[in-house]
């Protein structure tokens, strides 16, 4: 696989890794890595329809760490060639079972032998528990920055978070695309990624239209690290909605932490402030890995 050079980025990323999916769709990842021999991979989902690009100033911060990070992209965003119309389509199984397969692939490629998390922001937080659950061996851990589940019982604006799950798809099928560019929410979405987003907030429940597997009882077996970081004042990731997200998980060693402009240095703690002041939730997702490291070390040791 060849690697790009990264100076369209800056000195912040160290290398561009072009990632071809298995049915041809193709991203890059980008690499964040540290001065020194890095102590570990993060591997990290972004929020629905953000590049990959915005989450470079964490990135940073967990290189100058000893982290290092690769950040995907997601299809139809960025540097995808993919853009969703009424003529191109795909949904949770294409991210789920072609990208992030692609992407981790590489990554592992270029970070031979270090030990591999699995992170996210919002719904990138969401489908990394999902890729987790399905492999849950291949990972030391899951970190979740502002992320819980979408069912809309769980928000206080609840009849509005509901009834944007029945506008949305509908949407999205009057215009072969969700046009969130348009409307102030995600970017411009698949309307079977859509589907599938909005169907898990409509029953609270995680489905795939085409993938026979049952996420709600692999989620329940899963048994690894899970940082958990909500931000104070983050409506669309309340409390509640990350309690129910982690309920799915009952077996996870669940670490969570809140947020609040304090610890951001003024900065708002809500769903997407933060990504403008990352040294705290780099902190805390460094520190974690690092006790996590030791803990398996341990277990290790005495098995």
């Amino acid at each position: 696989m060849q690697e790009s050079q990264a100076s369209v980025f800056g000195p912040r990323v160290s290398a561009i890794l072009p990632v071809i999916a298995a049915d041809g769709a193709k991203a890059d990842l980008l690499l964040v890595t540290p001065l020194h021999a890095p102590a570990g991979l993060l591997y990290w989902l972004p929020a629905m329809g953000i590049a990959a690009k915005h989450y470079l100033p964490l990135a940073e911060a967990l290189a100058a760490r000893g982290i290092a990070v690769t950040l995907h992209e997601w299809r139809g965003i960025g540097s995808s060639d993919q853009r969703a119309g009424r003529n191109n389509d795909w949904a949770y199984r294409e991210l789920l079972q072609a990208d992030l397969p692609a992407g981790i692939a590489a990554a592992r490629e270029r970070f031979v032998g270090l030990p591999c998390w699995l992170g996210g922001h919002s719904l990138g937080g969401q489908l990394a528990s999902l890729y987790a659950s399905l492999y849950p061996h291949e990972h030391a851990g899951i970190a979740l920055v502002a992320s819980g589940s979408p069912y809309w019982r769980r928000f206080r604006q609840a009849y509005l978070i509901g009834l944007s799950y029945v506008l949305a798809p509908w949407l999205a099928r009057l215009m072969g695309y969700l046009p969130g560019r348009r409307i102030g929410f995600g970017g411009n979405e698949a309307r079977s990624v859509i589907a599938d987003w909005a169907r898990s907030g409509r029953t609270g429940r995680y489905a795939a239209a085409g993938v026979s597997v049952d996420f709600e009882a692999r989620l329940s077996e899963l048994d690894l690290p899970l940082l958990a970081l909500r931000l104070r004042d983050d409506w669309l990731g309340p409390e509640a909605s990350l309690a129910w997200l982690l309920g799915k998980m009952p077996r996870v060693h669940a670490e969570r932490e809140v947020l609040t402009p304090q610890d951001l240095d003024g900065t708002p703690a809500d769903h997407f402030a933060w990504m403008k002041s990352s040294e705290a939730v780099a902190a805390r997702i460094a520190r974690w890995m690092a006790a996590t490291t030791k803990t398996n070390a341990r277990s290790a040791a005495t098995s």
